[in-house]
């Protein structure tokens, strides 16, 4: 028997979804490289695990069945299919039936390629907010607003296409509390996250390919002392490991690059908590936000 197999007899399974996933990425580290691919694989297609025999998975990872009960194992369970059950229940019981959107699918599919595509996009965007709010955890929300609300300052760090997400989170943000801002300001955002000191905290995103300045910058937070919280797209991902707290959201396209519908609805979401959770009259932040908009003519009247 290899170390694999023998570690999950001295640790709890996990029962949820996302804590088995978590826990498959806590071991990454420890697995043999074998062992390690069949959880990269997992990883990266959650929703195979309910639908797809053991032996499909092990094919489209390239392992040998035998693997995956040995990836089992080694986080907590007697064999495979414990822990394929809790993915298995929640597609029965979850929210991956929904009568009244297939047919609205099937309704605008018709017509011509352009609404083919229209129904793609249509049916990827629902999946991924579906999935996004089948599996966030309100404290872990809640845990990641207060980190904000505390904090001197809440740095929210984007490149690339998250550039946009990190903007328009701390230009929302904003509106009910004073410190949010994206980064970079300018130049590197190694930069910004050497001035930042333990009261602050990363907000961090990166999606597959991930960004390499992303990571450093995250890793130098860490050493820093700084709280970091994630926004990715996989258990996988490098920033997983090293967050305080980490929020996964899918952005499955019919397109050749990926979609930020989730991230934003997790961003809003997250907006959301931190409104809630903020001591001051945010009411009255936004009121005097827009009434000063108004009074230089900023809004038409």
């Amino acid at each position: 028997m290899t170390a694999d197999d023998t570690y999950g007899m001295n640790v709890a399974s996990p029962s949820e979804p996302t804590d088995i996933l978590a826990a498959m990425s806590g071991e990454l580290g420890d697995l043999s490289p074998q062992v390690r691919q069949a959880a990269m694989y997992l990883l990266d297609n959650p929703g195979e695990i309910a639908v797809t025999s053991m032996r499909g998975i092990a094919d489209a990872a390239g392992v040998k069945p035998n693997t995956l009960v040995r990836l089992a194992r080694a986080i907590g369970f007697d064999g495979y299919e414990e822990l394929r059950s809790p993915f298995r229940q929640y597609a029965a019981e979850g929210t991956l039936s929904f009568p009244d959107r297939a047919r609205f699918l099937q309704t605008i599919s018709q017509g011509g390629s352009h609404n083919s595509l229209l129904a793609d996009m249509a049916g990827a965007a629902f999946a991924n907010v579906e999935s996004l709010f089948a599996t966030v955890d309100a404290d872990e929300l809640k845990a990641a607003a207060d980190l904000i609300d505390r904090a001197s300052r809440a740095n929210v760090l984007g490149v690339g296409t998250a550039r946009t997400l990190a903007e328009n989170f701390a230009y929302v943000a904003g509106m009910a509390v004073d410190n949010v801002a994206a980064i970079p300001v300018i130049g590197l955002a190694i930069d910004d996250v050497a001035r930042m000191s333990p009261s602050d905290v990363l907000v961090a995103m990166t999606f597959s390919p991930y960004r390499a300045e992303i990571v450093e910058a995250v890793r130098l937070a860490v050493d820093r002392s700084v709280p970091v919280i994630a926004v990715t797209d996989s258990h996988a991902s490098p920033l997983i490991s090293l967050a305080t707290h980490a929020f996964v959201v899918p952005n499955d396209s019919p397109l050749p690059f990926s979609s930020n519908v989730a991230a934003t609805a997790l961003l809003e979401t997250l907006l959301a908590f931190i409104v809630g959770e903020s001591g001051g009259d945010v009411a009255t932040s936004i009121a005097a936000f827009h009434a000063n908009r108004r009074a230089a003519g900023i809004y038409l009247p």
